[in-house]
């Protein structure tokens, strides 16, 4: 038998053979329709940023905003569903599965899955010219330190739940408002003070910065270890979080 938690991405691998082919065109399909509509469009309005062009300026920031919405929607039906009503996770636990093996597999599934939408994403910038640094090879890992400071919690949050209406909740107060004020149609510094702060708080923001500085090769806000802590901290938060309600859940 493989590792556990390597057994744990095969299983989530398996059922994801039925979808592979969908996901994979949106992968593709919606960069190339958000840079068109927001970059070319409304960048036509917009003119330049720190003398970047709108489109190339906003790029980065889609991706690392993509990386964070691929992890938090993944993990919320995928995770509740497992335990409510598919019960897969129940069944795993009569096995030697560990939770820890259970959360390792299923953060390994999204981070699979974010892979091939990042690569997809990379694609459709190098056709648009959106690419302006050899450091944009840094950027899948960048998007991988997001999707995992976004995944860890999630995943936690939809193991403390049973009802699916906590995730419109999550999507108004928390994604949502992630999105628009993390730096990534607009800087930051234009927020007021109360409000920058808040972003600052936001683990997309770090994610923001540290893509956009690896597209463009410009220095980010904060020196990227101290982005990259920061995304780290909030995976290993999520981490615990969700190893104590899997553990909760299941009955141990």
């Amino acid at each position: 038998m493989a590792h556990p938690a390597v057994a744990v991405l095969e299983r989530h691998l398996y059922l994801y053979r039925r979808l592979w082919k969908a996901s994979v065109f949106s992968f593709f399909i919606l960069p190339f329709l958000f840079l068109v509509s927001i970059g070319l469009g409304v960048g036509g309005y917009v003119g330049d940023i720190d003398g970047v062009s709108y489109l190339g300026w906003i790029a980065p920031g889609v991706l690392a905003s993509t990386a964070f919405q691929i992890a938090v929607n993944e993990s919320t039906y995928g995770v509740l569903s497992d335990f409510e009503w598919v019960g897969g996770l129940h069944t795993m636990r009569t096995t030697r599965v560990s939770v820890k093996d259970m959360v390792a597999g299923w953060l390994m599934y999204v981070l699979f899955v974010l892979t091939i939408a990042v690569l997809a994403f990379l694609v459709v910038t190098l056709l648009f010219g959106a690419v302006h640094s050899p450091w944009a090879v840094l950027a899948p890992l960048v998007c991988c330190l997001v999707a995992v400071s976004a995944a860890a919690p999630t995943t936690a949050f939809s193991a403390s739940i049973r009802n699916d209406g906590y995730f419109e909740l999550l999507t108004r107060f928390g994604v949502i408002p992630a999105t628009l004020f993390a730096g990534v149609f607009f800087p930051v510094g234009d927020l007021p003070d109360g409000f920058r702060q808040l972003a600052y708080a936001s683990p997309l923001w770090h994610g923001v910065e540290l893509s956009r500085a690896s597209f463009l090769g410009t220095a980010p806000a904060w020196p990227p270890l101290a982005h990259a802590g920061y995304l780290l901290l909030w995976a290993a938060a999520g981490w615990i979080w969700a190893a104590r309600a899997f553990r909760r859940r299941l009955g141990n």
